[in-house]
C-alpha cells in the first residue's frame, strides 16, 4: 500500500531493482551493476528560491556563502580572500583551455543565494528557479527543518531514470530526439558559445521541461543536486547479479576516502552530486544523464548547485539520512 502522509509536492516511488551506472561515458560511472532500493517519496522538483526563502524566514538561517571563512580553517589562504562569497560562472573570451576551469569560474565576493551573480543581482523574478549557492550543510539544514532528508545516490539515480532501466537518458538514448530540448543544458561550444536552443542561459523555472515517467522534473540539467553519499568509485562486479545477492540500498564510501587525491594537504570531504546542470555541454561534461556523478567538496557553493529532498515513509520523517545539528539551523 502506498503511504499517504508525505508532505505536499512529493512523488512516491515504490522501489525495486534497477541497473545503476553506465559503461559509455566516464570511469567513475562504471561498472553497470544491479541494485535494489526501497520505496520512498521524493520532491517533484528541486527546492526553489521561494521554498528556501520560507525556511530562512522561519529560522534565520545563514548559508555558508553568507559567512566569511576563517583563515585558520584554510591554511595558506590570503587574508584578502577571507570574505563571504561563492563561485560564479562567467563566460571567458576565446581561446579557452578546457582543462582549466579557472578560466570561467570566479570567486565573487557577495555572491549567495539571494544574489546569485554577486552584488547588484537578485532573485526577483526567479522565485520558481532552483535555489543555488548551497553547500551540503545548507541543504541538510533545510531538509531537517522540512522533516525530510537528502537522497542517497542510489535513490537519486533510481528516481532520475523514471523506470527507463538501461537507457542513457530518462527519455531514451538520444540527447535531443528530433531536435527537442528536454532539459536545460548548454548547446554550443562550452564555455564561449551558448546557442540557447533550450531558451535559457542560466537556471530555468522548475517544471519548464517535461517530467520523466515518474512525474519528476529537472532530474537532468538545470542544477546539480546534492546527495547524502560520500564520493567513492563503485566496486567492480558482474552486471548480472543473482536476484538474492543484489545489494539493497547501497551507500557511498567513507568521508576519509572521499578526499581529493589531487590535493592531499586538503582534507575536506566530498559528496556525490547528480544530474548535471545548465553548464553541461556535448563538448564538455556530458553529465546530463542519470548515471552521471561528480564529487563536490562539502564547503563549496556555486551558481549551478542545488538540491531536492526525500521522505522515507517506513520511518520517521528525515530518517535514514545524515541529520543536521539542530544548533546549525539558526546562525548569527
Amino acid at each position: 500500500m502506498i503511504p499517504t502522509t508525505a508532505p505536499a509536492g512529493m512523488v512516491y516511488l515504490p522501489g525495486g531493482i534497477f541497473k545503476m551506472g553506465s559503461e559509455r561515458f566516464y570511469p567513475e560511472e562504471r561498472p553497470v551493476r544491479q541494485v535494489c532500493v526501497d520505496g520512498f517519496w521524493i520532491d517533484s522538483t528541486p527546492v526553489t528560491n521561494r521554498q528556501f526563502s520560507a525556511f530562512v524566514e522561519a529560522t534565520g538561517y545563514k548559508t555558508f556563502a553568507e559567512r566569511a571563512p576563517d583563515p585558520a580553517d584554510y591554511p595558506g589562504m590570503p587574508q584578502e580572500m577571507a570574505k563571504a562569497g561563492s563561485l560564479v560562472f562567467l563566460p571567458p573570451e576565446p581561446p579557452v583551455n578546457l582543462a582549466d576551469p579557472a578560466q570561467w569560474w570566479t570567486f565573487r565576493f557577495g555572491a549567495w543565494w539571494r544574489q546569485p551573480l554577486g552584488p547588484g543581482s537578485s532573485i526577483e523574478g526567479l522565485e520558481e528557479h532552483p535555489v543555488v549557492h548551497i553547500v551540503y550543510a545548507d541543504a541538510e539544514a533545510y531538509a531537517a527543518w522540512a522533516g525530510k532528508a537528502l537522497p542517497t545516490e542510489t535513490e537519486w539515480e533510481y528516481a532520475a531514470r523514471g523506470g527507463a532501466d538501461g537507457l542513457e537518458f530518462a527519455w531514451g538514448d538520444s540527447l535531443a530526439p528530433e531536435g527537442r530540448m528536454l532539459a536545460n543544458y548548454w548547446q554550443g561550444r562550452f564555455p564561449v558559445e551558448n546557442q540557447l536552443l533550450d531558451g535559457w542561459e542560466r537556471t530555468s523555472p522548475v517544471g519548464t521541461f517535461p517530467a520523466n515517467d515518474y512525474g519528476l522534473f529537472d532530474m537532468i540539467g538545470n542544477v546539480w543536486e546534492w546527495t547524502a553519499d560520500w564520493f567513492a568509485v563503485p566496486l567492480a562486479g558482474p552486471p548480472r547479479t543473482p536476484h538474492c545477492c543484489v545489494p539493497s540500498n547501497p551507500r557511498g564510501g567513507r568521508e576519509a576516502d572521499s578526499y581529493d587525491p589531487a590535493t592531499p594537504g586538503i582534507r575536506i570531504g566530498r559528496k556525490v552530486l547528480k544530474g548535471g546542470s545548465h553548464l553541461c555541454a556535448p563538448n564538455y561534461c556530458q553529465r546530463y544523464r542519470p548515471a552521471a556523478r561528480i564529487p563536490q567538496a562539502v564547503d563549496t557553493s556555486t551558481c549551478h548547485v542545488g538540491f531536492r529532498c526525500v521522505w522515507r515513509a517506513s520511518s520517521e520523517p528525515g530518517a535514514g539520512g545524515e541529520k543536521a545539528d539542530s544548533r546549525s539551523l539558526v546562525r548569527s
